[in-house]
């Protein structure tokens, strides 16, 4: 499937991956989630995540920050409080530094924690998804603090684009796992 442009098929993108997530994540080893993700040997692994991002629990917290970011962004401009995607100090140019500042901050939450975190914003985040409509969500320029996007293109950024890249960094590290 093509990156969703309907409600539906964000809905089910959504919720299709988060599955394939978190079955793979209940299929990984005792060795695997012991084994500190190292990506340093691979050199198309160039991006900042692959240094990261060192275990599940980091992956995961990831994925609820960036939902954090998008429930807060939407309650916020839909309450009149005209608020940006990301955060100052941060730009589309500097948010890795921000993505970095969500990792050193849950670096004691445990992997307990970061699961149960991940699928309560999950859920939020779907319920929230519900509450639009196929137009508001997929049509530009309905929400003028969207910008000369869609609304559900950062709901398909923050939930199935997201749980794809996440699927993929997990099948990396088992990758390299089993060559130890």
């Amino acid at each position: 499937m093509g990156r969703p442009t309907t409600k539906t098929d964000l809905l089910t993108a959504a919720t299709v991956n988060y599955e394939k997530l978190n079955t793979f994540i209940a299929e990984l080893t005792e060795k695997e989630l012991e084994t500190p993700f190292d990506f340093s040997c691979d050199e198309k692994k160039k991006e900042a995540h692959w240094k990261r991002d060192r275990n599940l629990r980091d992956v995961l917290v990831h994925l609820y920050e960036w939902h954090q970011l998008l429930l807060y962004w939407v309650q916020s401009n839909r309450n009149g409080s005209k608020r940006p995607f990301l955060p100052l100090p941060y730009n589309w140019k500097t948010y890795g530094n921000m993505n970095m500042a969500f990792w050193k901050k849950h670096q004691n939450t445990s992997l307990d924690e970061a699961e149960t975190m991940l699928q309560k914003s999950h859920e939020e985040v779907m319920k929230l998804a519900e509450e639009f409509s196929n137009e508001e969500l997929f049509s530009k320029g309905v929400y003028q603090w969207v910008g000369g996007s869609t609304l559900g293109s950062y709901f398909v950024s923050t939930t199935a684009s997201h749980y794809d890249w996440a699927v993929k960094k997990l099948k990396a590290h088992r990758k390299n796992c089993a060559r130890m």
